[in-house]
Order: C-alpha cells, then structure tokens, then sequence
C-alpha cells in the first residue's frame, strides 16, 4: 500500500506549505502530492486553487499574479490566522523532497489556453534536479497527460478522476476508457467512494494500479487498491 500524503499532508500544518510537506516526509509517507500553476511570469508555484483566495490572507487568480506578488501574501493556518509562511515554488518543493521521498505532481489546467507550457517548465525544473526517477505527474486533464508523454515517454503518468461508469470515466467532463487511449497510463486515482471492486479489477485486468483520493480512516479504505492519497498520512 502506498501512502501517499495529499497537499503534503495537509492536516500537519497549511496545506502545500514547506513546513507540511517535511511534516508529511517526517511522518514517513512514500510519497508527497502536490498542486502546480504557473504565475503571470511563467514561475511554477505550489498551491491547490486556481485563486489564493481560501489559503492565504489575499485574493487574486494566481495565472494573474507574479510570483513576487504571491510571496508578499502568507498562508493562513486552520483556523485562518497569518502564519510565517508563503507560497512555495517547485524548486523550493523539490530541494526539500529530493532524496527523501517520491513526489506527485498534480499540474492544475483547466483549459488547452491556460498555463501554456506549464508541462515542459515542470519537467524541466525535474531533470534539473535530477529527480526525473522520484517524479510521477497526474491530472484531471487528459491533455496534460498526453503533452508530458510527448514530452518524455518514460515519465510516470497517473490519472485522475471522480467516478466511473463500465467504462466511462468522470474527470469533469465524461471520457471513455480504453486500454489503447491510456496505455501511457500507469495508475488510475479516483475518489475513493467509487473505488468498487469491478473499477479497481478492471484496471488491475489492463495492467493499471489504482490509488484512492481524501482518504483520511483507515475505514474508508477500499479492500485491493494499490494506494492511497491521504491528509493524514501520520495515522497510515
């Protein structure tokens, strides 16, 4: 089972932020996910909305901001008070996680328009690092996915989704599933309500793993997923 901790572990302290992310690693997940945007001059941040609106003490659209405009803004705590931290970049994420844990890369995109080259930056600012072997991408946006295979064919792609229907997945929009269409596709993670056994055998039958999202009790654990994305990763 792997366990990964989602928005770095986002019980542990603000969600996304440096100091969650080495709580998550301290707390002994195999993996941390994260969230990346791309700021108005092109810098790759780490943050779960489109808007800082919810998680820090301003408001704006991040694609609309630059970075040194984000980082004179700080990231609120549970109960919505100011804390001493900002915004992180991926550099930043990386730096921290390199050699420690694997990471997963969340890349927000909602539209073809939107972050333009947001997949090339991520998986340049990776083999910087030299982290192309402890870097999975997943997203939403099928898109996305098939830019970064493009891009590098051996990357480790993930999918993401809400629920699925025989085979027709929900990931905003309603797609169709066929083995040929994801064959660059190594996981499927959905929510884990959905997580039944004929979606979880089916992919299992195509050579896919699964993971299952907001997982936060051992209880709402689906029985033969490969793995899980949890906000707790403390108590896994």
């Amino acid at each position: 089972m792997i366990i990964v901790a989602h928005r770095g572990g986002a019980s542990l302290a603000p969600e996304n932020s440096l100091s969650c992310i080495a709580k998550g690693i301290e707390a002994g997940a195999d993996m941390i996910e994260i969230d990346v945007h791309l700021t108005a001059d092109s810098c790759l941040v780490v943050c779960h909305d489109q808007t800082v609106n919810r998680t820090t003490n301003g408001k704006g659209r991040i694609e609309q901001l630059t970075l040194q405009q984000l980082q004179q803004l700080r990231l609120i705590d549970a109960k919505g008070n100011p804390t001493d931290e900002t915004i992180p970049t991926l550099e930043q994420v990386l730096s921290l996680c390199k050699d420690r844990c694997q990471v997963l890369i969340e890349i927000k995109k909602k539209s073809e328009r939107q972050y333009e080259g947001i997949e090339a930056a991520c998986l340049k600012l990776v083999e910087q690092f030299g982290m192309r072997e402890q870097v999975a991408f997943q997203s939403f946006n099928d898109d996305v996915l098939f830019r970064l295979y493009a891009l590098d064919p051996e990357l480790r792609l993930e999918k993401l989704l809400v629920f699925a229907c025989g085979n027709i997945l929900f990931d905003g929009t309603f797609t169709s599933f066929t083995p040929e269409k994801y064959a660059c596709v190594q996981s499927f993670n959905i929510f884990y309500p959905f997580a039944n056994s004929r979606f979880v055998n089916r992919m299992h039958g195509n050579g896919k793993q699964v993971k299952v999202w907001n997982i936060n009790y051992a209880w709402q654990v689906p029985d033969c997923v490969d793995g899980i994305i949890t906000n707790r990763p403390q108590d896994f």
